[in-house]
């Protein structure tokens, strides 16, 4: 087998996204795991004896030489491209496979010589490209695997029989085919006005080329006076699309056979490259591959040359106790915990220090057990990863908690929120090179299927939790201890305690909503006569485009976009009834949606319990999930509803919500220093007609509403890298106007137009922003060559310390609310955190010390240049409490 390396590779690169596939250092890796996967596939299904990868030296060769223009349409490779290449190389060497070169000829040479040179020796030969210049090499012993178009992990096998069912004649004749309708991707330009179809019938009617040239006299029409004039391109493009088939390399076939994979070269190049799932994967092969050679005698090796796990012990009593007192003396930093759990309770425990562990299979209720719960509810230093369900199984259980230190997923998020780890395999691997064991249900026997236990899984916890600190640069090192260590606990128990939501209103906004959609849809087919599925953009696209005649909008794979973007779009710019109950009905569906989300997510107790996500962002804030309670509308009279159906529990008096009043524009004014927003806020005045009165040059009482709707859009917008263009968008304004506008407000308000310019400067040198508190988020595509990609990571750049910081300060204020509540004994409780808002359930005659508790934290929980204005209200359900 020979592959064609980097056209391979190359289509690896665009089949996966760049940025999903990126190492904590910034390095792209998606062309490399594209290739490696698919040859992980090959490997497996075609067991080749002998193996090769070609690649091409450069674009330069003895055919640029020729043709000056060849392959000159090509764009520049893509620097996050170019920098695989080598890395992939190096994975190659690491599993035995052998890469060649060849100066001046491309891939596609060496794999013809050596397709030429297999033939002779008597192999079967497998070439694998995505060049079509190679269906010339396929013949009784020569098969191409080539690409189809779901990509690189589905490859069409073309033997003789299946070139000549496609192209209507053998393989040899392929080339003589592309020279006459040229190759577009090589900027070879063939015969004007000449396609495959009329090049076939050329070629049967007379036997090839040399025979089209001899008879051009004899074609008829444009296609013949085409063929009569241009024909040196024809004869240039044979002469190129030839594969040379007898390089001297300084391999032979036999060089090439299959060598035994160096598990510790590959584990040091694949831990490098944070590719744990195909570490796995070649492991196994490699193990495979040790079972043949050994005629099934031996087992699998090693990953790595690993510290092994101590065996877990189970003690009780005295003697559990006594060994958890020589532990924690002997690690001050805390011991390795992993709980148990079954339905989302406790059933056994995994505690662990460097050499020892133990098993504990906990009951309720087993005296036996108690050194072990007086130790969890202590302060002493617990190591965890992903604590927040065991934290809520402890609670579930009956048993109290104290002491988390750190839990590595949370603190890897820290260390990179771009590149998050999804649990302790993944911490494992990409800290201390090592792939955790896990059981593979595909096997059969036992051995080969343990999966680490909660002693095991706590060891690993307690190697990997110094490791993952190192890299906490020292200014993060706060946010990790002093906010989301303790916000964990937080967010646990309001899970626990969820919120009482009515089932009754919400089946009934539910049904409303559906007959209203159901309504909006009759008057919509009624518009264009026929019924419609209005969900489908294939049909929506058939009715817009053709039947209506609408103006097309943006280009996709499959059409024009139906998206609600681009339809409201062209609903501004061609008004239409149809396209207005069409966007009234996706509105209506989404809500109801929405609805059914909620309902449906009501427990036994009647109230629904949301999780929420510590850490789902890369900004810091928390995200909400099953149900998502942050995306209900809040300015619909629909939204309204839905939060009408969240009330209080029948225990409780009222509910109270507290919110931070443009908490991301306080943000701005302390960052930048801008002497006219710090006096707006100092001032107590309405910001935006403030800020308005600047720029229109009027008094505050004669700012319009249109006009502080204007300084509104552009105060965030301009937080969120907004451009005059997409200022202009949003306010259904001219670009000129939007221009005008920016340029008013930076002439009143200076600071912030540095502030902006002066943080994404700073981004580029660091690498990195950072928030009030040391929260820090690295950039790596600031430096990128892709424009779209370096624009897009300086608009989020600008935000990020804005985000950021309102999240440590939402954050710190939910720690000392939750703090100053139970040290005051009270009964009313912190239910929710949406966006900027706490909503909390008021325990009868509790109001007025909780109010106080609540406004003081959020007010005090940062030190800024202006107040932090915080907002309460109080009611019966979630709407009559908004203020």
């Amino acid at each position: 087998m020979v592959i064609d390396g980097h056209s391979l590779a190359f289509r690896a690169f665009f089949a996966l996204p760049v940025d999903s596939f990126r190492t904590r250092d910034g390095q792209h890796t998606n062309a490399i795991h594209g290739f490696l996967s698919m040859l992980l596939l090959l490997l497996k299904n075609e067991k080749p004896t002998h193996l090769a990868v070609a690649f091409d030296i450069s674009r330069h060769s003895f055919r640029t030489r020729d043709y000056e223009e060849y392959k000159g349409n090509r764009a520049e490779t893509p620097q996050e491209f170019k920098g695989q290449v080598p890395l992939l190389q190096e994975a190659l060497a690491a599993m035995g496979v052998r890469t060649l070169e060849k100066e001046d000829y491309e891939a596609d040479d060496i794999l013809a010589t050596l397709a030429a040179q297999g033939r002779r020796d008597g192999y079967e030969v497998l070439l694998v490209s995505g060049d079509r210049d190679t269906i010339q090499l396929v013949n009784d012993d020569v098969t191409l695997l080539y690409p189809s178009s779901q990509g690189v992990s589905q490859l069409k096998r073309y033997d003789p029989a299946a070139v000549e069912e496609k192209y209507g004649l053998p393989p040899a004749q392929y080339p003589e085919i592309a020279a006459l309708v040229g190759e577009t991707s090589d900027n070879l330009p063939g015969i004007t006005k000449v396609g495959e179809k009329t090049a076939v019938k050329w070629l049967k009617q007379f036997g090839d080329l040399d025979g089209v040239f001899a008879h051009a006299d004899e074609i008829k029409g444009v296609a013949g006076n085409n063929l009569r004039a241009e024909m040196d391109n024809a004869v240039r493009n044979r002469r190129l699309n030839r594969l040379v088939d007898d390089l001297e390399l300084d391999v032979a076939v036999d060089d090439l056979a299959a060598k035994p994979i160096d598990t510790d070269a590959v584990t040091a190049v694949f831990s490098r490259l944070e590719f744990r799932t195909l570490l796995e994967r070649v492991m196994k092969l490699a193990g495979e591959e040790q079972v043949a050679d050994a005629g099934g005698g031996t087992s699998a090796p090693e990953a790595s040359a690993s510290p092994t796990a101590p065996a877990p012990r189970t003690l009780l009593d005295e003697e559990l106790g006594a060994w958890l007192d020589r532990q924690a003396a002997a690690h001050p930093d805390g011991l390795g915990l992993t709980i148990e759990m079954l339905d989302g309770k406790v059933i056994g425990a995994g505690v662990s220090g460097a050499d020892e562990s133990v098993f504990l299979p906990w009951q309720p209720g087993r005296r036996d057990y108690a050194p072990f719960e007086e130790w969890l509810a202590s302060d002493a230093p617990k190591l965890m990863t992903d604590a927040k369900p065991q934290v809520k199984a402890m609670r579930r259980s009956g048993l109290e908690f104290g002491g988390l230190a750190l839990d590595t997923l949370v603190a890897t998020w820290l260390v990179n929120p771009l590149a998050q780890e999804k649990g302790l395999a993944d911490v494992v691997f990409r800290y201390l090179g090592e792939t955790l064991p896990t059981a593979d249900p595909a096997q059969l026997v036992p051995d080969e299927t343990r999966a680490a236990g909660p002693a095991e899984l706590a060891w690993y916890t307690l190697r990997a939790a110094p490791v993952v600190l190192a890299e906490l640069p020292a200014p993060t090192l706060p946010v990790c201890t002093d906010i989301e260590m303790p916000i964990l606990g937080v967010l646990a128990d309001m899970e626990l305690r969820g919120v009482t939501v009515d089932h009754e209103e919400l089946s009934a906004l539910s049904t409303q909503l559906g007959d209203r959609a159901a309504d909006i849809a009759t008057r919509a087919f009624a518009e264009i006569g026929r019924e419609v599925n209005l969900g489908s953009p294939k049909q929506l696209q058939e009715v817009l485009f053709d039947q209506l005649g609408m103006p097309k909008t943006r280009a996709t794979k499959t059409g024009y976009s139906t998206d609600a973007g681009a339809l409201a779009d062209l609903q501004e710019k061609s008004p239409h009834p149809f396209l207005g109950l069409l966007l009234e009905h996706r509105d209506a569906t989404k809500l109801r949606q929405i609805v059914e989300s909620l309902d449906k997510s009501i427990g036994a107790d009647g109230r629904i319990h949301t999780t929420y996500v510590q850490v789902g962002t890369s900004t810091g804030r928390i995200a909400s999930t099953d149900p998502n309670l942050q995306n209900i509308p809040v300015r619909t009279g629909e939204g309204r509803r839905i939060r009408e159906a969240f009330r209080h529990g029948p225990e409780f008096e009222t509910l109270l919500t507290a919110d931070y009043s443009q908490i991301e524009m306080r943000i701005m004014a302390h960052l930048s220093g801008d002497p006219g927003l710090i006096e707006a806020f100092h001032a107590g005045e309405d910001l935006h007609r403030f800020v308005g009165a600047r720029i229109f040059g009027v008094e505050p009482a004669d700012v319009t509403p249109l006009m502080r709707t204007k300084v509104k859009a552009m105060s965030y917008g301009l937080a969120y890298g907004l451009s005059a263009f997409g200022l202009s968008k949003q306010l259904r304004i001219e670009q000129s106007e939007a221009k005008q506008l920016m340029v008013d407000y930076f002439a009143r308000f200076g600071a912030v137009r540095d502030y902006l310019r002066d943080v994404v400067a700073k981004a580029k040198v660091d690498g990195y922003t950072e928030t009030i508190f040391g929260r820090r988020r690295p950039f790596p595509d600031l430096s990128s060559p892709n424009r779209v990609l370096r624009e897009n990571a300086e608009r989020a750049a600008l935000n990020a310390p804005i985000q950021g910081s309102a999240a440590d300060i939402m954050k710190i204020a939910m720690l000392g609310i939750e703090r100053d509540v139970a040290e005051a004994g009270l009964s009313s409780r912190m239910l929710l955190q949406v966006h900027d808002e706490l909503i909390f359930e008021v325990a009868a005659g509790e109001g007025p010390e909780l109010e106080e508790i609540v406004q003081r934290r959020m007010a005090t929980a940062a030190d800024l240049r202006v107040p932090l204005d915080v907002q309460l209200g109080h009611g019966a359900n979630w709407d009559a409490a908004a203020h």
